[in-house]
C-alpha cells in the first residue's frame, strides 16, 4: 500500500487537492505541498487547518520547489518519503516531474497534457509527443503514471469507458461537452491559468472523425446542447487533451470536444488575438524591453483563484456517447453537475478548480489501495471506471446517466 502525497502546485486546483487529501488522509497519509512560491503553499495549509479538513492526525508541510528541475523534484521526493505525486502545476513542468518520479520509483499523476513554452498545438496525437514516449520506461521501473486525471481530461475519459462498456455493443461517437453556466462578476477573466487557457484556444482545433484527424479553427464549428440543470447552451468545438487518447483507444468512434463560450468572451478573445497579445513569442518594446505578450495579458488579468468568493451558478460536464446495442441505435449522456458556491464554502475554490482537483485525489486513493496501482503509464479510459466513480460520488462529484430510460445516478 502506497502512502504520503506530494502536491506540486499552489493554485486553485492545488487548494482543492490539498483539502480533499486532508479529508482522506486516513488513506493517503502525510501531505506535502510544493511550489516556487512558499507563501502560497502556506496559505493553502492555513486554509486546510481553518476548515478542520484533516480527517486524522498527520503531517501537513510546505516546501519551496523549482518543479522545472527534475533533480530538485527527485531530491524532495526522497527527502519527504512520499510515494504518490499529484502534479497540478503548470503543464510546462510535467516532464521534469514525471522524470523525477521514474527516477525515484514513485507514482505520478497530472491533470493536463505536457506543453513546451515556445510551442503551441503540436501534431496529434498530443500524448505521443512527450508522455507516451516514456511509457516503456515507466513499465520497466514499475512506476504507475496516470495521465490527465482531472475532470476533462480524466473523469470524462472514465465516462466514455462506462458508457461504452455498460450501454452498447459498438461505439460510434464520443462528444465531450463542458459547460460553465456560472458567473464570476468580472469584466473578463479565465477560470484557470490564463496562459494555459489562451494557448488552448489559439491553436488548431483537432477532432477525430471518419477515422482521421480533422482540423478546424477556434469558434468555426458551433452547436447548442440542451443539458440537465443548465438548459440550452452554446458551445464550440475545441481542441482538448482527451480527444487524443480516446481517439487512440477508440479509433472506430468520432471523438470531439465542445466547450461553452459566451459572446463577450469570444469578442475579447478575438480582439486580443488579432492584436497579437496572445502570442507566446517574445517581442521588444521601444525601450528595448523583451516581453512575451501572452505573459503580459496573464499578469493584468484576475488570478483565477480570486474569482472563488463571488462565483455563482453551476457547471455541467459530461459525455454524449452514441453507439449500437442489440442492433439498435443508442445514446447515453454521462455527466456531473457542480455548484460554484458550494465548492467555495467547502474548500475555498470555485467550481472549475473543484471539478479539476477532486478526481486526482480519488485516483491517488485507488493507487494507495492498489486498485489503480498499475506499475505502468495509462490514460484514464484504460482503467476500470467503477471504483473511481464510486469514490467521486462519495467525495463530492456524483455521476448521473441520462438515456432513453430516464435520468438517474450511474449506479442505480
Amino acid at each position: 500500500m502506497k502512502k504520503n502525497v506530494l502536491i506540486i502546485g499552489a493554485g486553485g486546483v492545488a487548494q482543492v487537492v490539498a483539502h480533499k487529501c486532508a479529508q482522506n488522509n486516513d488513506v493517503l497519509g502525510d501531505i506535502h505541498i510544493a511550489s516556487r512560491t512558499l507563501s502560497k503553499c502556506n496559505a493553502i495549509i492555513e486554509s486546510v487547518r481553518a476548515k478542520g479538513a484533516m480527517k486524522t492526525e498527520g503531517g501537513l508541510s510546505a516546501h519551496q520547489l523549482n518543479a522545472r528541475d527534475n533533480a530538485e523534484v527527485a531530491a524532495l521526493i526522497r527527502e519527504t518519503g512520499v510515494q504518490i505525486v499529484i502534479n497540478v502545476a503548470q503543464a510546462f513542468v510535467n516532464m521534469p516531474v514525471l522524470e523525477a518520479c521514474i527516477e525515484t520509483g514513485v507514482a505520478y499523476m497530472d491533470t493536463a497534457i505536457h506543453e513546451e513554452p515556445d510551442l503551441i498545438c503540436e501534431d496529434p496525437p498530443w500524448y505521443g509527443n512527450y508522455e507516451w514516449k516514456r511509457r516503456d520506461r515507466c513499465a520497466a521501473a514499475n512506476v504507475t503514471a496516470i495521465l490527465g486525471v482531472g475532470f476533462d481530461p480524466g473523469v470524462v475519459n472514465a465516462y466514455a469507458r462506462l458508457a461504452i462498456d455498460g450501454y452498447m455493443d459498438e461505439v460510434k461517437s464520443i462528444d465531450i461537452v463542458d459547460i460553465n453556466a456560472g458567473s464570476h462578476g468580472k469584466y473578463f477573466a479565465t477560470n484557470f491559468d490564463p496562459e494555459i487557457n489562451f494557448r488552448e484556444f489559439t491553436g488548431t482545433v483537432y477532432s477525430w472523425q471518419n477515422g482521421g484527424w480533422q482540423s478546424n479553427t477556434m469558434f468555426e464549428v458551433g452547436k447548442v446542447w440542451d443539458l440537465p440543470v443548465v438548459g440550452e447552451q452554446q458551445s464550440y468545438m475545441t481542441g482538448h487533451d482527451e480527444v487524443h487518447s480516446l481517439a487512440t483507444n477508440y479509433p472506430q468512434a468520432d471523438v470531439r470536444f465542445w466547450m461553452g463560450f459566451g459572446d463577450h468572451y469570444i469578442n475579447v478573445f478575438t480582439v486580443l488575438k488579432n492584436l497579437g497579445l496572445l502570442s507566446e513569442q517574445p517581442v521588444k518594446t521601444a525601450e528595448g524591453l523583451e516581453v512575451v505578450p501572452l505573459k503580459v495579458v496573464k499578469a493584468v488579468l484576475p488570478d483565477p483563484s480570486s474569482l472563488a468568493p463571488n462565483y455563482t451558478g453551476k457547471t455541467c460536464i459530461g459525455d454524449v456517447v452514441k453507439g449500437v446495442k442489440d442492433g439498435q441505435d443508442v445514446e447515453v449522456f454521462v455527466y456531473n453537475v457542480a455548484d460554484h458556491k458550494e465548492a467555495y464554502e467547502e474548500v475555498g475554490s470555485q467550481g472549475i478548480s473543484y471539478t479539476a482537483g477532486v478526481p486526482p485525489v480519488a485516483a491517488a486513493m485507488l493507487i494507495a489501495t492498489g486498485e489503480w496501482d498499475t506499475g505502468t503509464m495509462v490514460n484514464v479510459e484504460e482503467l476500470d471506471p467503477k471504483p473511481f466513480l464510486t469514490i467521486l460520488d462519495r467525495i463530492g462529484l456524483p455521476t448521473r446517466v441520462k438515456d432513453a430510460n430516464g435520468d438517474r445516478p450511474w449506479n442505480a
